[in-house]
């Protein structure tokens, strides 16, 4: 649970998730404390883990290992080759180090994928694309509206979000100084520069989330 917070979550929280009383719960983390985790806080401040800290494999329940090989086996359905190599991967570096009980639940889970729309012309740019996010890199591209009129642009790309017939790129637009949605598959060309775009990423995605209020959508983009 504490993993999912990335600032200090109270006592009274987790308790109440866990089912226990606030007293079991401080119980719980000195006792969690005394074998190596590094958790900081106190009582009445609320309780954050570090980074770092790794939990052995062993510890996922059947559920969490059929949400993980159910969302694994939809990257490697609906995403592009380098994504779906990782994620053949990291499926098989989870079996190989899973109980043979545990690896039988991943390899025969009984979760299905109906069959991934495969988006044509916008799987050759994901990869760069999200190299460009990672590295917060300007990206200078030629964009081909929905009539297929084009237009040259640099972005501040710092989200991909995968719907079900489109790739969306989620962006600071420097032509039209605002924040804007892209198609992949309308990128006709593109290129990564070198020059990192002024602000943090978080920093841009927290600022689009609140002018959006929501996480965005196919007509935002459609309106590029």
């Amino acid at each position: 649970m504490l993993r999912r917070h990335r600032f200090p979550v109270t006592a009274g929280s987790l308790a109440g998730e866990l089912g226990v009383s606030t007293r079991t719960l401080y119980r719980d983390i000195e006792t969690l404390r005394a074998e190596g985790a590094p958790i900081e806080g106190e009582a009445g401040l609320g309780y954050v883990l570090l980074p770092g800290f790794l939990l052995p494999p062993l510890m996922f329940s059947e559920d969490e290992i059929e949400a993980l090989a159910l969302g694994l086996r939809w990257v490697v359905d609906r995403t592009d080759g380098v994504m779906a190599l990782a994620a053949r991967d990291a499926l098989g570096k989870i079996s190989a180090v899973l109980p043979q009980d545990m690896a039988a639940v991943a390899e025969g889970s009984g979760l299905l994928l109906p069959p991934g729309v495969r988006v044509l012309g916008a799987e050759a740019r994901l990869p760069e694309l999200r190299r460009a996010i990672r590295a917060e890199r300007k990206v200078a591209i030629a964009y081909a509206d929905k009539t297929g009129r084009e237009t040259e642009r640099v972005i501040w790309p710092f989200a991909l979000a995968f719907f079900e017939a489109v790739r969306v790129v989620a962006a600071w637009c420097e032509l039209r100084t605002e924040y804007r949605a892209f198609r992949a598959d309308r990128i006709t060309f593109m290129e990564v520069s070198e020059t990192r775009y002024p602000r943090r990423r978080h920093a841009l995605m927290q600022e689009w989330k609140r002018i959006e209020r929501v996480p965005g959508s196919v007509q935002a983009a459609d309106r590029n």
